[in-house]
């Protein structure tokens, strides 16, 4: 009497399975590859010849050059991670701010300039430039108040 002996691996479901997880693994590899190197661009206080050596490590010997990177650096790289962010944060705060004149007072002269040059384009008149005029020099300007001089023209 033959008896068959059937491994585990032999059925297709667990095969799929043990793909799907080599593959899960290899991607990961990868991502924390790419981590690993660009935390070493962005690490300021590496010197040229720190960041060539830590490459170098990771490109000729990648499991092992990774590895020995998250065990001697790995705790910074959460901190420089978090500081890098926020520093994108601030610079898009900054330029949304200054895109959208947030914070921004405009002096008596710039205002003037303006609404000169509105009245020469004629999008005010002569009499909507002088109230408004009126309104800058006496320190509540057109951008102050809600009612500011606008042309009517159709």
């Amino acid at each position: 009497m033959s008896t068959h002996t059937y491994l585990a691996y032999d059925y297709p479901l667990l095969s799929m399975f043990w793909t799907l997880l080599w593959f899960f693994l290899w991607v990961m590899w990868f991502v924390l590859l790419f981590r690993v190197i660009g935390d070493i661009f962005r690490d300021d206080s590496l010197s040229g010849w720190g960041k060539t050596g830590w490459l170098v490590f990771c490109i000729v010997l990648p499991f092992l050059g990774v590895f020995v990177y998250l065990i001697a650096r790995g705790k910074e790289m959460g901190s420089r991670e978090i500081s890098h962010a926020q520093a994108q944060q601030r610079a898009f705060d900054d330029y949304i701010r200054d895109t959208a004149g947030g914070g921004r007072t405009t002096s008596s002269a710039e205002e003037l300039a303006k609404l000169s040059e509105m009245r020469s384009h004629g999008d005010i008149t002569d009499d909507e430039f002088r109230r408004a005029k009126d309104l800058v020099l006496s320190g509540a300007g057109p951008s102050a108040r809600s009612d500011a001089p606008t042309s009517h023209h159709t």
